[in-house]
This record gives structure tokens, C-alpha cells and sequence, in this order.
């Protein structure tokens, strides 16, 4: 009985685990000004971007998200940065 209620519970821990949201491929922060900033990977467009950024605005109870500012990284992983100031109209 020890058996089998321990691979029921492997199999229901794995299947979790396959199910789960992959991470999201944007890094969406908040900074201190108020502003939203978006660190893009290589395949995005700046529309991603600013569906990410507006995605984080409604968190803030603004409707939506203009760009401020546009930067390079030396960052592999993320080469671009947006920055976005959120807007309540």
C-alpha cells in the first residue's frame, strides 16, 4: 500500500510540475518615479513590450502604458529596455 500511495503522489507531483506557466520571456519592473520598465528579449517588438508594460499598469489601476524611452543592454539575454509611463485615460 506504501508503494502505491507513493508513486500516486509522484505522479500527481509531476503532472503539477508539467502543467505549471512557463516564466514569462519580458522582465517587468517597477521603478521608484512611478515609470514601468521592460526588459525585452532579442525576438520581441516593441508591441510585446508595451502589452507587457500595460499589463503591469492595470496592476496599478492605469489604463494604459506610453513609452518614454527606448535603450540597449549589454545584456545577451535582454538587449533592449523600454521605459514606460502608465496613463489613468
Amino acid at each position: 500500500m506504501k508503494i502505491i500511495s507513493g508513486a500516486l503522489v509522484l505522479a500527481v507531483s509531476i503532472t503539477m510540475l508539467a502543467c505549471a506557466t512557463p516564466p514569462s520571456e519580458f522582465g517587468v519592473y517597477r521603478q521608484s518615479d512611478g515609470t514601468v520598465g521592460v526588459h525585452a528579449p532579442k525576438s520581441a517588438i516593441d508591441t510585446e513590450a508595451q502589452a507587457a508594460a500595460a499589463e503591469e499598469c492595470k496592476k496599478l489601476g492605469k489604463r494604459s502604458a506610453t513609452i518614454v524611452e527606448t535603450r540597449k543592454t549589454v545584456n545577451d539575454r535582454f538587449p533592449m529596455t523600454y521605459i514606460f509611463v502608465c496613463n489613468t485615460y
